[in-house]
């Protein structure tokens, strides 16, 4: 058999349920939210210029003989050490051409050397009369010129030994090489214009290229130097496609100003020891600007953002939650972002529980900026 619960003892029983939760949240009180005040420091302000990437070293491997390729002896886009064989040329032409460049030498030394004893015997003759002194001088002439003629095959023999040295296509400096524009087998005509066959980098140090409004070159280089910003680290950042943020010591600016932008081209050399950066990478480049002795700084965390922009949650002296717009300039230390309007250095901000608090909510600050800051009297 059920039990009958009167209609009246329910409603009490449902009075006395709704009247227990109301004490219970009465004896809770209002919500705990640590609170924090701005910090003031001397901070660096940085000012952002889109940039690229360049290695320091490029250069164009090219042939200097003509013939057909043979060999190859590296993998494309292998690291390679400076004088590195790269490519070889077919060798033949240019070592019949030092054969014969020697054979002519030899010729030639041979030619000096009896040239050289028919002077002496002349001028030995001449002294006994034998001869007249016009066959001295036409012996000096003809030594002389068997002399000249050895220089000239010499050279020859130099020039040959080195067009077959350029047979082999040598890497000019340690660095990565691109896949060759020509597979073994084919035909280069080097000889009578040089023909770029690949092309090497070295990026162990890559420069940042960027362009600067003359107006700013102006006050980094005419500022009194105990005032000057340092060029010695400058942040430089890939946006999300590397988090890492790398640095760039100043070493170059342009020597004129482009009429047509009124920008004055700079740039940076950057640590790249590990190949992390590739030439030719879009990059932002945070050059520092001014000194701020007196910057005001939250947490970044404690910033939220909706339609209107960004906005902090402040603290009033009555424990009520303010929504409040901000104007903020660049993060600093990975956490605190620069607040360039909206705040005072005494206000309370709430640097937790964003997401359960709300405009005129009434909360219970905790942490060290608990205490409103006193009034002056």
């Amino acid at each position: 058999m059920k039990a009958i619960i009167p209609l009246t003892l329910l409603g009490l029983l449902g009075t006395a349920a709704a009247c227990s939760h109301k004490s219970s949240t009465t004896a809770e009180g209002p919500m705990e939210v640590t609170v924090a005040r701005p910090v003031i420091d001397s901070v660096v302000i940085h000012q952002t210029y889109p940039g690229y990437l360049k290695s320091s070293r490029s250069a164009d491997i090219v042939a200097r003989v003509s013939g057909n390729i043979v060999a190859k002896h590296y993998n494309d886009g292998d690291y390679v050490r400076q004088g590195q064989p790269l490519l070889s040329i077919d060798p033949t032409t240019y070592s019949n051409k030092l054969q014969q460049a020697e054979a002519q030498l030899a010729s030639a030394t041979a030619s000096e050397e009896f040239a050289s004893r028919q002077y002496e015997a002349m001028k030995k003759a001449l002294e006994s009369d034998a001869v007249s002194k016009m066959d001295v001088i036409q012996a000096e002439s003809n030594w002389r010129e068997a002399q000249a003629q050895i220089k000239s095959c010499r050279a020859a023999v130099a020039n040959a030994r080195q067009m077959l040295g350029w047979c082999t296509v040598r890497a000019p400096f340690a660095g990565q090489v691109s896949a060759p524009a020509y597979t073994i087998g084919a035909y280069v005509g080097g000889e009578g214009a040089p023909v770029t066959v690949a092309s090497i980098v070295n990026d162990s140090i890559v420069r940042a290229n960027f362009s600067v409004t003359d107006n700013r070159f102006l006050q980094l280089t005419e500022t009194p130097e105990g005032k000057r910003v340092r060029l010695d680290s400058v942040p430089v950042t890939f946006g999300d496609s590397i988090a890492k943020t790398f640095y760039g010591k100043f070493n170059y600016s342009g020597i004129e100003v482009d009429q047509a932008t009124g920008t004055i081209r700079m740039r940076l050399d950057i640590d790249n020891r590990y190949r992390e950066l590739r030439q030719g990478m879009y990059c932002s480049v945070h050059l520092p600007v001014a000194v701020d002795p007196r910057a005001m700084m939250i947490l970044d965390a404690a910033i939220g953002t909706d339609q209107l922009g960004k906005y902090v949650y402040l603290v009033n002296d009555s424990d009520k939650i303010v929504y409040t717009p901000l104007e903020v300039g660049e993060l600093v230390a990975d956490s605190l972002r620069i607040v360039t309007k909206g705040m005072t250095p005494s206000d309370r901000y709430v640097t937790r529980a964003l997401l359960k608090v709300r405009d005129g909510m009434t909360v219970k600050p905790v942490g060290d900026a608990a205490k409103p800051t006193p009034q002056p009297k």
